[in-house]
């Protein structure tokens, strides 16, 4: 998890851990920390895991699907550059809310929190915020890791913050994946 726009300078350290520990990798398949992370492990060799991205998008008119009817042409739009070019599996959802309105029914981030078997959460903006929340609500095992300045060892929610990618590896290897 982390920001739509920038990427963190530890997304290539992170992305090729995650790819060397087996697991598979999942983002909300946009720009900045999620691509850069999908890259890194895209780019990793040997690896077992593969990238999957979870695709907002508006559906315009949804209520004619919600209604099985009508004649208007259904339009399928996800924003621009989703997925990103390291995306194998694209998992293409009719969920527009992302950023500020992350914690809603129509956000994707739902998806993203309860697939997960354990988060690893870059800086990022209020979407990254609402992920963050979603975990500890749901009780989904959460760590920071990144550049999140001088927090006494605790990232955004009072959520752990790791200081070293030994301690990041510490913490997937006790989710086993």
């Amino acid at each position: 998890m982390g920001s739509g726009t920038d990427a963190d300078p530890c997304c290539t350290e992170l992305g090729r851990l995650i790819a060397t520990l087996g697991f598979d990798l999942l983002t909300g398949a946009g720009g900045g920390v999620m691509e850069a992370v999908s890259r890194a492990f895209f780019e990793t060799s040997p690896r077992s895991g593969i990238v999957i991205g979870v695709v907002p998008a508006m559906v315009t008119p949804l209520e004619r699907l919600e209604r099985r009817g009508g004649a208007q042409p259904i339009t399928y739009a996800p924003p621009p550059g989703y997925p990103n070019a390291w995306v194998e599996l694209a998992i293409y959802t009719h969920l527009p809310a992302r950023g500020r309105e992350g914690t809603l029914p129509s956000s994707r981030n739902h998806i993203n929190v309860l697939s997960a078997d354990a988060i690893v959460a870059l800086p990022g903006q209020e979407g990254t915020d609402a992920e963050v929340w979603l975990a500890t609500e749901y009780g989904v095992p959460i760590l920071a890791y990144g550049a999140y300045g001088d927090r006494q060892g605790l990232g955004p929610h009072g959520i752990p913050l790791a200081r070293s990618l030994d301690e990041v590896r510490a913490f997937l290897d006790r989710r086993g994946g």
